[in-house]
């Protein structure tokens, strides 16, 4: 088990250095000036070359770039010279919001989707199974933002139980915020329960029909245990991998989401920043964003490893 999971903190840890290099290459050859674009047209030269060398961008861009990682490394992400702060506090400000509705989306599409694609894998050709995945094909289909739309018009405009939008805080107590939450996470939960249930269902369909899951229904073995103890911790390697990837997503992917309900998270943050060519906010942000989709994916393979030991061998 260690000589697994030291393989898997290597393949980590090199997808983070090559990663750190592809963002930090790609900003650099966005068009635009960020010290024009802070100053305006009508800045001087003089007035240009100082911000630009007190943004470090006088500097080679080798020496750059190991400052910048340097400085990661010591928990310093550089100041951002639009908010005027540090830029490890606006991600610490912003992801308390995604973070939380991150989870609460996750929670919801696995409640949901599991128990669909179960439904649907146990009732297969029949007229349950198709019902079930035309409404997933459908939640495939409409993008998220819709499905927000949608919420936002039943329960804020004509229920008026929930608000439309905007997030009053933590400080406000943990009920107030978690109601500012409640839809964005549902319109975020539907499409992904959407996909999970689809791929259950297909990982479902593939076990069932292996010859240890007949034997057990010989057995005598009620339906409802060979279903949920048997056949689904067996088809959780699928389901798993695309937890993983929809985790990842719903903690990056938030940006339209953040904007229809005006959520102050991490999408919204990294908007606002690349259109104010606020690089130094954009690099740290999305280092975090694939440090996470790292740690998400190394204990993903823990699960997997967990779920089915065979894989401890062959890894």
């Amino acid at each position: 088990m260690s000589a697994f999971l030291a393989r898997r903190l290597l393949i980590g840890l090199v997808t983070v250095i090559v990663a750190s290099i592809v963002v930090f290459a790609v900003l650099e050859i966005v068009p635009g000036d960020p010290a024009l674009l802070m100053l305006g047209m009508n800045a001087t030269p003089e007035a240009l070359a100082t911000l630009r060398s007190q943004m470090g961008l006088d500097q080679p861009i080798p020496v750059r770039y190991l400052s910048w990682i340097g400085g990661m490394l010591m928990g310093d992400f550089g100041r951002s010279w639009t908010y005027s702060s540090p830029v490890i506090d606006l991600i610490v400000e912003r992801g308390i919001v995604s973070l939380p509705l991150a989870v609460i989306s996750l929670i919801l599409s696995t409640a949901i989707a599991i128990p669909v694609g179960i439904f649907a894998a146990s009732r297969r050709g029949r007229a349950a199974d198709a019902i079930s995945m035309g409404a997933t094909q459908v939640g495939v289909a409409i993008p998220n933002f819709w499905f927000a739309l949608l919420l936002v018009y039943v329960f804020a405009v004509w229920l008026r139980l929930l608000p439309a939008g905007g997030f009053p805080g933590w400080g406000a107590g943990i009920w107030p915020a978690f109601k500012a939450l409640i839809m964005p996470a549902i319109a975020l939960a539907l499409p992904q329960a959407a996909i999970l249930a689809r791929v259950t269902r297909s990982a479902m369909l593939e076990v069932l029909g292996e010859d240890y899951i007949r034997t057990a229904r010989a057995k005598g073995i009620p339906r409802r245990k060979v279903l949920w103890r048997h056949a689904l911790r067996n088809a959780m390697i699928p389901v798993l991998t695309i937890l993983g990837l929809q985790f990842a997503f719903l903690l990056a992917g938030t940006i339209i989401i953040e904007n229809v309900f005006y959520l102050p998270g991490l999408g919204r943050l990294v908007f606002q920043a690349i259109t104010q060519r606020d690089l130094i906010v954009v690099e740290g942000v999305v280092m975090l964003l694939v440090a996470s989709v790292v740690i998400v994916n190394l204990v993903v393979d823990i699960l997997y490893a967990v779920v089915d030991p065979r894989l401890r061998v062959k890894a």
